[in-house]
Order: structure tokens, then sequence, then C-alpha cells
């Protein structure tokens, strides 16, 4: 007979919603995806690839949604979301290629499910009219794939054009494009060779010539990817870079000399010598030879600096004359200039940077700054060396083709921080910062500073720092980790606190008024961490910078004093689990850590929640008599739950007087016994069994005086006949 939801147990009812929640929210993350909506609008096209006309992530908006819905209903939620759109949408599979962004596949079909139309996780989808951007009709399909190729031209150059020099340039044509329209895109009369390499390093494979007859063959047909290379020659010239096997002759087995301009604005008997090397000589070895060979002043040994030049005649940053050619990536052949000035140091940084949107080839300026200036001095000293004044300026990265790329928002952050290279182009852009993308997607993260005990005596206390509320940040999710640290230090209580850079910072979240989850990643954004909405989050000052791998696990370690219950001050210990989290592993590395006999060492984890200690033995100790199938000794499982930040007790067993002495570990010889409890563990364990007797006594006296009242008042109700109840569990092997 079967019961009515009233006549079933209220425990089962619980049990039943307790599972059932579980369920619901794993289906939701099993059919949930990541979509990757690129605006229209937003973009234009040209160099035959689809381009943000102001940044990427202003163009691209993420957008969750379930696979089971339909094609329909996701063209209606982004109807919804997008309030500007007016007219026909059309959405597309699009992907990333070194041209740009190329649209390949348009999804039709609003009645089926995205699961059915092959949408992958994290899928780039271009929302357009379906058929021009910025009134420029748009090529679709992965037959006209745009192809980025270096096309390379030789042009005379020095007195009587003896010398060739070799012109690269980077170009984008469509794979379905016939060969022969390099010559019109570059307006290259008729009656020059076409070769081609397919190997994105030129000077390690051969160069093919290809047929007149041939030129009439797309790019595709002839074997050409992104990277591939197209070098235009005339072919009534003798001249050549190239051998009669198709080898540049700039080779490292054909040349052992590298050419050296002087560019130092003096006059000299030369204009370029060439200097014998090797590829390890010392890049200030070639330096002073060239000096000496263009005939200059000997001053010229303390204030210049060697510079490689690119194909298109383009000035690189300094090479530091400690570095050997190898070292510098520096080929034999290359072209080097003789500049004025001195190289940067080791900490220092060569930078390119431009002012306003349309950059020309060769206007850069250049300067040095310190790795550690952060950006708004950079931003000054830019500006200054600009001429320009005022505060409605930023910066932004510039990439290969002189586009403005991603700002740089972190103002307080240091170009080290934000993994800035000596090379690197930066853009002077008019106008404030433009905000931070989806300001819906932002957390509140409530600051708190650990205070752990660095100086003092030692005492029975463990390694549990105490949490100084400093204020609330609200933040993007999209930002990186260490743009919440840079954003923490700005609030007014961080100020007593000396933190060279946010490096010098660790962050935990908080957990029962407790570090909890260590966020070991700088450059991770918040939304990886899955943090939530409202957070809280711990600063932890440090001595030195920090970068921990994905299989380090940091270990607050306090060695035991001999002859009390008591221990040092917390020092923390990384330890690398990367060949396992085992027993004996963690001894071998305290054992180290302290300069003990790993024999003599023994450890223990610290609970702080019951105040008990757990000594760590190996899986063997742990064995008993009965026959046990032999399992992974896994501290980071059952019992000891190993994680982040926890405490780990330290002692060292009775040891021969000799050994002690070889070892200077006197004062820490303790009795043989597994005691790791300190005074204050005894204190707090005796205040919880009392709180837990008085809180029983307190529910037997109320339940004593509920029994007594309800029998003054009504008599006991008659119980009904028991009836038997049979559980029948499963077998899930």
């Amino acid at each position: 007979m079967r019961r009515n939801v009233s006549q079933v147990p209220k425990e089962f009812m619980v049990v039943e919603l307790l599972i059932e929640k579980p369920q619901a929210e794993c289906d939701s993350t099993n059919n949930n995806f990541e979509l990757h909506l690129h605006l229209g609008p937003h973009y234009r096209f040209f160099n035959g690839a689809l381009h943000p006309v102001v940044s990427q992530t202003e163009s691209v908006w993420d957008l969750t949604f379930d696979k089971r819905k339909t094609l329909g209903d996701l063209r209606q939620s982004i109807f919804q979301l997008l309030e500007f759109w007016e007219g026909d949408m059309v959405l597309s599979v699009a992907k990333f290629v070194p041209a740009g962004l190329h649209i390949y596949q348009t999804l039709d079909g609003d009645d089926l499910m995205l699961c059915e139309v092959d949408i992958a996780d994290g899928e780039d989808i271009f929302v357009w009219n379906g058929v021009e951007v910025g009134g420029i009709q748009i090529p679709t399909g992965g037959d006209c794939e745009p192809l980025l190729l270096n096309v390379l031209s030789l042009t005379p150059s020095g007195e009587g054009g003896e010398c060739q020099q070799l012109i690269e340039s980077p170009r984008v044509f469509p794979s379905n494009a016939q060969l022969g329209t390099v010559f019109s895109a570059l307006a290259i009369p008729e009656g020059v060779v076409v070769l081609i390499s397919n190997t994105e390093s030129i000077g390690e494979e051969s160069w093919t010539t290809v047929p007149k007859e041939d030129l009439k063959k797309t790019f595709r047909e002839q074997g050409l990817r992104n990277g591939s290379s197209i070098l235009i020659q005339d072919s009534s010239s003798d001249n050549s870079l190239l051998t009669k096997q198709g080898k540049w002759i700039t080779g490292v087995n054909d040349t052992d000399w590298l050419q050296v301009k002087n560019l130092c604005q003096l006059e000299s008997e030369e204009e370029q010598v060439k200097v014998s090397a090797t590829v390890n000589t010392v890049v200030f070895d070639i330096r002073i030879k060239a000096i000496k060979e263009l005939k200059l002043m000997k001053e010229l040994a303390e204030n210049s600096c060697l510079r490689p030049i690119d194909r298109n005649g383009k000035l690189l940053c300094p090479v530091l004359d400690s570095y050997t050619l190898k070292e510098a990536g520096l080929k034999m052949g290359s072209s080097l200039g003789l500049c004025p000035g001195k190289a940067p140091t080791s900490s220092q940084l060569f930078l390119f940077f431009a002012v306003g949107s349309d950059v020309q080839p060769g206007t850069e300026m250049e300067i040095i700054v310190e790795e550690t200036t952060s950006v708004r001095d950079c931003l000054k000293v830019m500006l200054e060396k600009s001429g320009l004044s005022g505060d409605t300026w930023h910066l932004r990265k510039m990439d290969w083709c002189y586009e403005a790329g991603e700002p740089l928002c972190e103002e307080d952050a240091t170009l080290k921080e934000l993994m800035i290279s000596s090379g690197d182009a930066l853009l002077l852009t008019e106008g404030k910062l433009p905000p931070l993308k989806h300001e819906m997607n932002k957390l509140k993260a409530a600051v708190r500073r650990l205070a752990l005990s660095s100086v003092g005596a030692p005492s029975d206390g463990h390694a549990e720092g105490s949490l100084l509320f400093l204020g609330d940040v609200d933040i993007s999710e999209d930002a990186a980790l260490v743009e919440l640290k840079s954003q923490a230090m700005t609030l007014p209580s961080f100020s007593e606190f000396c933190i060279p850079s946010p490096a010098f910072l660790r962050a935990w979240t908080v957990d029962s008024k407790r570090p909890g989850r260590l966020l070991r990643f700088h450059h991770q954004q918040l939304k990886e961490y899955k943090l939530g909405r409202r957070t809280e989050i711990c600063l932890e000052p440090l001595q030195k910078e920090e970068n921990l791998g994905p299989q380090d696990m940091l270990l607050r370690t306090q060695m035991r004093l001999p002859g009390k219950r008591a221990y040092t001050l917390p020092m923390d210990m990384v330890w690398d689990t990367a060949r396992g989290s085992t027993a004996g592993s963690l001894r071998q590395r305290v054992a180290d850590f302290y300069s003990l006999p790993v024999e003599k060492t023994e450890i223990a984890k610290y609970f702080p929640e019951k105040f008990e200690w757990l000594p760590v033995s190996s899986w063997n100790q742990q064995i008993t008599k009965r026959k046990k199938k032999k399992k992974q000794d896994n501290l980071q499982g059952a019992p000891y739950y190993l994680k982040d930040g926890d405490t780990i007790g330290v002692k060292a067993k009775k040891m021969s007087e000799n050994i002690a002495h070889y070892f200077e570990m006197q004062n820490l010889l303790v009795e043989d016994d597994d005691d790791f409890s300190t005074v204050r563990d005894d204190i707090a364990r005796e205040k919880q069994k009392q709180l837990a007797l008085g809180k029983k006594s307190q529910e037997a006296l109320h339940v004593q005086s509920s029994d007594v009242a309800s029998g003054a008042e009504t008599p006991a109700r008659p119980r009904g006949p028991e009836a038997s109840l049979s559980i029948h569990v499963g077998s899930f092997r």
C-alpha cells in the first residue's frame, strides 16, 4: 500500500531534498557552457581579417548558457542583452587566426538544441547582420581563411649597391587566392622570381622556386600556411642571398662574422665593418672591436651599446654587454648598430612608446626605466619626454600592427608584475582609463590582514595569526589577483604597513575566522578562484617575494622546545608534493629544513578546532596485525587532510651525545614520547569538555521540565502498535 506525502516521515523527506539539491546543481554545471560574443558594431575589417575598434576586452561579452536550450533561445537572450541592436541578427562561429578574427560558419536552425548544433564550450560567436561589417562585405568560410605570410624582397644598399638588404613585411592573403595576386598587392612588375618556404624560421630550410604556370594555383594548393615566407627577387640580377641549393648565405655554417654600422653620428673612415665572432663571443668584445676598426674615439667604450637591426632597418632594444651571441639570440651575419648611450642593466627595461592612435612605423620614441617602476610613474616619464601634460592620459599595449591593445588599468602595479619586457611597445592614449568590462560581474572583498607573531619569546601558542579588518574593495571578477592586492594596498588603513609591492603579499580566503584556501597565482583571474560575489580575503605580509608552484604546499612548522610543553616561533616551509605527498617525503623535507637526522625526526599535524595533535607516521606503521590491502600513503587524504597553512609540530628524538654535538642540537633533545600537546591545548580541551557537559545538563533539565509540564496539563498520548521496518541496501560495486 502506497502512503501519501503526509505519511512519509519528515526525516526521509529531508534526506530526499538534500540529495535532489546537489543533483540539480550538478545537472546545471554539466549542461552550462560559456560563449564569447563578439559584437559586429565593435569590429572593423582590414588586413584580411576582423579587428576590434577599441580593444579586445571591450568588444567581447562572456555569456553562460544552457546547451539544452535551442538556438532560437540563445538568439532571443542576446536580443534582450543587446538593447541597442536593430535589424537582423545572425550568429556565426568565429575563430582567432594570426591575422585576426575570421568567420567560419553561420548557425542555422532555431529549433535545434545547442548541443546538436555542435557548439563547443568557450566558442567564439560573432554577432552581426550576416552581410557586412562597417560597410565592407565579409568573406566567410574555411576556404578563404586569411593567411599571415612574410613577404621578403632584396634591395641594394651601400655604395654601388654591392650589398643586399633583405626587407620583410607581413602580409595577409586569402588562402583561396591565386599566388600571382602577390604582384598586384605589392605593385611588383613582371619578370621576377618567386620562391616560397613553408617554415617559420628562415635560414633553416631550403627555398623552392615557383614555376610561372603555378602562379595560378592558390596559396593553400602551394602548401603555404600561417608563418610561411615568400621571397621575391629580380630574375635578371646575379645578386642573391641564396646559394644554388636554396640556402641562406647568412646561415651559421656559411659565415662567422657580424656587420656593425656606425650610428653614433661621428665621422669615421668606414660606415660599417665586419667583426669576426663565434656563438660564444661576448657582446662587449664585439663592441670594442667595432670601435677600434671604425677608428672612433676610445671614450665610446664607456658610453655606447650595440642594437640589432631587423630586416626593415628598425633598431631593436640594446643587447647587454655580458651576453654571448647565443644568449642574446643573435645569428651570424646579423646587422648591429653601434649607438650612443649605455645599454639597460638587467633590472631595467628598454621600451618603445608612441602618442595617439594613428602610429606610423619608425615614429616611436624610446625610454629606459626600472622594472620596478609603477605604471603611473612610467606614464609621467613618457609624458614628460613627449612634452605633454595633464592627467587625462593612460597607457595601452601596442601590437605588431601598431594597433592599440589592452589598457594598463593597474596604475600602482609595477611593470614587472604586469609582465612588461624589454622591447615592448606602449601607446600613450588621451582620455582617462576606461571602466573595467562587465561592471555587473563585480565581487566585494572584505580585506583583512593576517598578523603572525614574528618577534618575542617562544610560547605554547601555535601558528594562528589574528585577523585585522582593513576595509572593503570592489573589483571586477575579470581582474587578476595582483590587481586585488594592488587595490587593497591603497586602503587608508594599509598605509601603516611598509609593503614594497603586491609581490610581498600572500592572499588567503577566510574560513571560520581563519585563513582558508591559499590563492597562489598572481596573474590568475579572480573568477577562476570561484570566490563568489561577497567574500573575505586575508593578506599576509612577507619578507621576500614568493612564487609557489601548483604542486607546492605551504606549511607552518614549529620546533618543540626541550623539556617544555612549548614551541618555537612558526616558520614557513614549502613542501614539493610533485613526487607524492607521503609521510616519508614530508619527514625528509622537515629534517632537511631543520638540519636533523631523518630517523630522529618526529612530526605531527595540529587540528586547531579540536586542540589536538595527530602524529604523522608512515603507512607501514599504521598497519595492524590483520591483513589489509596496502594503499598509497597520501597525507592529503584521511586522516590528516593536509593542506596549505596547516601547522606541523616537530620533535627530535633522543640521540647520542656525539651525533647531537655534530648537529649542534643539544638544546632540542626531548624524551621519546608521542605527546605534542601544550598547556594551552589542555586548558582549551578542558573548556570544551565543560561546555559540552553544561550543554548536556541544560538539555536534560529542559527535557525534564517539559515532561513535568506536559504531565500536569494533559494525559499521556497512547502509542500505537509497533511495526517492523525493513531497509534494503543495494550493492554499488
